[in-house]
């Protein structure tokens, strides 16, 4: 770490951006929301106005930049640090970490915004001490933070196991929300599928709506494909679907250890939980990135 003592991230999320201006040990000095918006250079200038402050005053020693996705993050391939093929208006095959670093000379970090949550979460969160790992928020989408061997999964891309295809709830004919793939995890569970399905936002929903059942099932069908797969000692449940029925996540552990039965030993305690940092696990990403 340099002089300054100081680390800049950018959170560039779907309703809205963050750039923030952190301490190695994750104190949050400033943080300033910017309309993400359908226009990716205006937001993109509004954000680098605020680093510039930043980088007069006192300056930073390192950037982080984490992105909602699908995004390139292969350095080798010519678009790296751009957005690619999302469903976001205006936002597809949009470069976002070479406007914010070239004006600063500084290394720089860029991954997903879901990957940058499950960093901060095992840098100061409810993973601290822990290799392998998940990071599940459900809200806009379903993201997974995949985290083996302390680092974020890579190959083909990054983990996109929120478009998983599981076994449908007989009796259940919801084609799904995803315009990718129907009814994949994220196209019956997040925000965006129950407000499809019911006509009414999740929060305007009862707590004993026979809904939460099959979002459950869902999300539990993805924990235990990825328990078989990766074997994460724990997941951490967060997002604002989550956050509205905070009582989802035992209702997702209950399902995964039916679904697993005997086969595999499960840790009896803290295994799927809430994230530790809350609210703050987004803005922390980046920050969790640039000091990785």
């Amino acid at each position: 770490m340099g002089r300054s003592g100081r680390v800049a991230g950018v959170e560039l999320g779907g309703t809205k951006c963050i750039a923030v201006l952190a301490t190695p040990e994750g104190a949050i000095l400033d943080q300033r929301p910017v309309a993400t918006g359908d226009a990716p250079s205006r937001a993109l200038a509004e954000l680098s106005l605020i680093l510039d402050g930043w980088w007069r005053d006192g300056g930073f020693d390192a950037l982080g930049v984490a992105s909602f996705g699908p995004v390139r993050l292969d350095p080798a391939a010519p678009d790296y640090g751009h957005i690619t093929a999302t469903a976001k208006p205006g936002w597809r095959d949009t470069a976002v970490l070479g406007p914010l670093r070239e004006r600063y000379d500084v290394p720089a970090a860029f991954d997903t915004d879901v990957n940058g949550a499950a960093l901060a979460e095992g840098r100061w969160g409810a993973a601290r001490g822990l290799d392998d790992f998940a990071y599940v928020t459900v809200g806009t989408g379903v993201g997974v933070g995949l985290i083996v061997n302390g680092r974020a999964t890579r190959g083909l891309g990054h983990c996109e196991a929120g478009h998983m295809r599981v076994a449908r709830v007989p009796g259940d004919t919801f084609a799904g929300a995803c315009p990718y793939h129907g009814d994949c995890v994220e196209g019956l569970a997040a925000g965006p599928a129950i407000l499809k399905r019911l006509g009414v936002a999740g929060e305007a929903v009862a707590a004993d709506h026979a809904v939460w059942g099959l979002v459950a099932d869902a999300l539990a069908q993805m924990v235990q494909a990825l328990v078989s797969s990766t074997a994460p000692r724990r997941f951490l449940l967060g997002g604002g679907v989550l956050a509205q029925r905070p009582e989802l996540i035992a209702q997702v552990d209950a399902r995964v250890r039916a679904l697993i039965g005997d086969y595999l030993t499960l840790p009896a305690e803290d295994f799927i939980v809430a994230p530790g940092l809350g609210t703050k696990a987004g803005p922390l990403g980046p920050i969790a990135l640039a000091l990785a």
